[in-house]
């Protein structure tokens, strides 16, 4: 049984009017602005970006249906035997292809959950520079590239060279036109371009310009 004066020790009566001292808020502070600008650090300094307009999207599934459109074109065309390859330059395309197929696969897997087929950055999105990303800004579009203008010379139809020449202008306007969302989204992909060829590796750094994406 607790004695009555014990207790009367441990209360602090307020004087009246005062006001309740907010213990908390000091630390309530610390932690918001912690998480306020935790984003940066997590996405690697991108920019905060507003959601891509109707019209945006709209570009970016063209340019995507387009691209799987010809790729289908390249495959399903038949083969009219318009040239004939010789049996080693046909041996050295079934090469070109495998090895295309290869850099596509090992490209888009090392963007991870940031990997998508329209040329708008996801939510998960980030800037890769190294690995394949370190050699060409586009790699996956160099497999695939490397794959198809392979396959189609093999063929030896117009039919699926053309398609195939289609699909090089496809993949020219996608990635220029996804390489400006992609300055939009993070603030260092200019200096990446600077350096970095688009889809052909180049041991040759080139010089900076103010248009450093424009190659």
């Amino acid at each position: 049984m607790h004695s009555p004066a014990r207790n009367r020790r441990h209360r602090t009566p307020l004087a009246a009017g005062s006001a309740v001292p907010a213990l908390n808020e000091p630390a309530f502070h610390i932690v918001a602005a912690r998480d306020a600008g935790s984003g940066d650090a997590r996405h690697g300094g991108e920019h905060a970006t507003s959601e891509p307009s109707t019209a945006e999207r709209r570009t970016a599934w063209l340019l995507m249906s387009c691209q799987f459109v010809l790729l289908g074109l390249i495959v399903a065309l038949p083969s009219h035997r318009d040239w004939t390859l010789p049996l080693d330059v046909a041996r050295a395309c079934v090469v070109a292809t495998v090895i295309g197929v290869l850099l596509l696969v090992v490209a888009a897997t090392a963007l991870g959950r940031g990997l998508t087929a329209t040329p708008l950055p996801n939510r998960h999105a980030e800037l890769r520079t190294t690995g394949l990303y370190r050699y060409a800004r586009h790699p996956i579009y160099t497999g695939l590239l490397l794959a198809a203008i392979a396959y189609s010379m093999r063929s030896g139809s117009g039919s699926v060279a053309a398609a195939g020449a289609l699909l090089i202008l496809v993949i020219n306007v996608k990635a220029r036109w996804e390489e400006r969302h992609l300055k939009q989204r993070f603030p260092d992909y200019a200096a990446y371009c600077s350096h970095t060829p688009r889809f052909i590796p180049s041991r040759r750094r080139r010089a900076k310009s103010s248009n450093p994406c424009s190659g």
